[in-house]
Protein backbone atom coordinates (compact mmCIF):
# COMPACT_ATOMS: atom_id res chain seq x y z
CA UNK A 1 0.00 0.00 0.00
CA UNK A 2 1.10 3.40 -0.61
CA UNK A 3 1.60 5.89 2.37
CA UNK A 4 -0.49 8.99 3.25
CA UNK A 5 1.44 11.69 3.52
CA UNK A 6 -0.31 14.08 5.18
CA UNK A 7 1.38 17.73 4.75
CA UNK A 8 1.65 21.23 4.41
CA UNK A 9 3.82 22.10 1.38
CA UNK A 10 5.22 24.99 2.77
CA UNK A 11 6.17 23.88 6.25
CA UNK A 12 9.96 22.68 6.78
CA UNK A 13 9.23 19.96 9.06
CA UNK A 14 7.31 18.48 6.29
CA UNK A 15 10.11 18.99 4.05
CA UNK A 16 12.62 17.14 5.86
CA UNK A 17 10.04 14.36 5.72
CA UNK A 18 9.46 14.51 2.23
CA UNK A 19 13.02 14.57 1.23
CA UNK A 20 13.41 11.00 3.79
CA UNK A 21 10.67 9.13 1.93
CA UNK A 22 12.17 10.50 -1.06
CA UNK A 23 15.38 9.40 -0.57
CA UNK A 24 14.10 5.54 0.43
CA UNK A 25 12.76 5.47 -2.18
CA UNK A 26 9.04 5.37 -0.68
CA UNK A 27 5.99 5.76 -2.47
CA UNK A 28 3.62 8.16 -1.45
CA UNK A 29 0.07 9.51 -1.96
CA UNK A 30 1.02 13.89 -0.84
CA UNK A 31 -2.23 15.59 0.39
CA UNK A 32 -2.54 18.86 1.52
CA UNK A 33 -3.27 19.24 5.41
CA UNK A 34 -5.00 22.88 4.30
CA UNK A 35 -6.96 21.95 1.10
CA UNK A 36 -7.70 18.65 2.22
CA UNK A 37 -8.14 18.15 5.81
CA UNK A 38 -8.78 15.07 7.59
CA UNK A 39 -11.95 14.68 8.75
CA UNK A 40 -13.15 14.10 12.39
CA UNK A 41 -13.49 10.63 11.72
CA UNK A 42 -9.94 10.40 9.98
CA UNK A 43 -8.05 11.71 12.57
CA UNK A 44 -9.78 9.75 14.89
CA UNK A 45 -8.91 6.67 13.61
CA UNK A 46 -5.34 8.32 12.80
CA UNK A 47 -5.13 8.78 16.69
CA UNK A 48 -5.94 5.79 17.90
CA UNK A 49 -3.35 3.89 15.50
CA UNK A 50 -0.90 6.72 16.59
CA UNK A 51 -0.98 5.57 20.34
CA UNK A 52 -0.04 9.36 21.54
CA UNK A 53 -2.66 11.66 23.40
CA UNK A 54 -4.57 13.48 21.40
CA UNK A 55 -3.33 16.94 22.42
CA UNK A 56 -0.09 15.94 20.83
CA UNK A 57 -1.94 16.31 17.39
CA UNK A 58 -2.20 20.05 17.78
CA UNK A 59 -0.06 22.16 16.07
CA UNK A 60 1.56 24.03 19.34
CA UNK A 61 3.72 26.16 17.26
CA UNK A 62 1.05 27.50 15.14
CA UNK A 63 -0.03 30.89 14.96
CA UNK A 64 -3.88 29.63 14.68
CA UNK A 65 -3.30 27.90 17.75
CA UNK A 66 -1.82 30.75 19.54
CA UNK A 67 -4.70 33.04 18.77
CA UNK A 68 -7.57 30.46 19.74
CA UNK A 69 -5.48 30.64 23.18
CA UNK A 70 -5.33 26.58 23.03
CA UNK A 71 -2.53 26.51 25.27
CA UNK A 72 -5.37 27.22 28.14
CA UNK A 73 -8.75 25.67 26.82
CA UNK A 74 -7.44 22.06 25.84
CA UNK A 75 -7.59 20.85 29.30
CA UNK A 76 -11.20 21.92 29.47
CA UNK A 77 -12.09 20.32 26.13
CA UNK A 78 -13.80 16.90 25.54
CA UNK A 79 -12.22 14.98 23.13
CA UNK A 80 -15.21 15.01 20.89
CA UNK A 81 -14.59 18.66 21.24
CA UNK A 82 -10.91 18.64 20.60
CA UNK A 83 -12.14 16.26 17.07
CA UNK A 84 -14.29 18.96 16.16
CA UNK A 85 -11.74 21.46 15.89
CA UNK A 86 -9.10 20.12 14.17
CA UNK A 87 -10.98 18.88 11.44
CA UNK A 88 -11.86 22.39 11.44
CA UNK A 89 -9.16 23.55 10.44
CA UNK A 90 -5.48 22.10 9.28
CA UNK A 91 -3.34 24.59 10.34
CA UNK A 92 -4.20 23.35 14.04
CA UNK A 93 -2.88 19.63 12.89
CA UNK A 94 0.51 18.82 13.51
CA UNK A 95 2.37 17.81 10.56
CA UNK A 96 3.01 15.47 8.53
CA UNK A 97 0.95 12.80 9.46
CA UNK A 98 2.03 9.35 7.88
CA UNK A 99 -0.06 6.57 7.62
CA UNK A 100 -0.30 3.06 6.06
CA UNK A 101 -3.78 2.28 7.27
CA UNK A 102 -2.50 1.11 9.99
CA UNK A 103 0.37 2.30 11.78
CA UNK A 104 0.47 6.30 11.76
CA UNK A 105 3.40 8.74 12.40
CA UNK A 106 3.02 12.38 13.93
CA UNK A 107 6.08 14.43 13.05
CA UNK A 108 9.16 13.83 11.92
CA UNK A 109 11.61 11.76 13.37
CA UNK A 110 14.14 10.02 11.78
CA UNK A 111 14.28 7.08 13.88
CA UNK A 112 10.36 7.16 14.06
CA UNK A 113 10.44 7.11 10.40
CA UNK A 114 13.25 4.37 9.96
CA UNK A 115 11.64 1.78 12.42
CA UNK A 116 7.84 2.66 10.42
CA UNK A 117 8.37 3.10 7.05
CA UNK A 118 11.73 1.91 6.02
Amino acid sequence: MTLKFIHYPRCTTCKKAQKWLDEHGIQYEAINIVEQTPTKEELRSYWEKSGVPLKKFFNTSGQKYRSLGLKDKLNEMSEEEQLDLLASDGMLIKRPIVTDGEKVTLGFKEEEFEKNWK
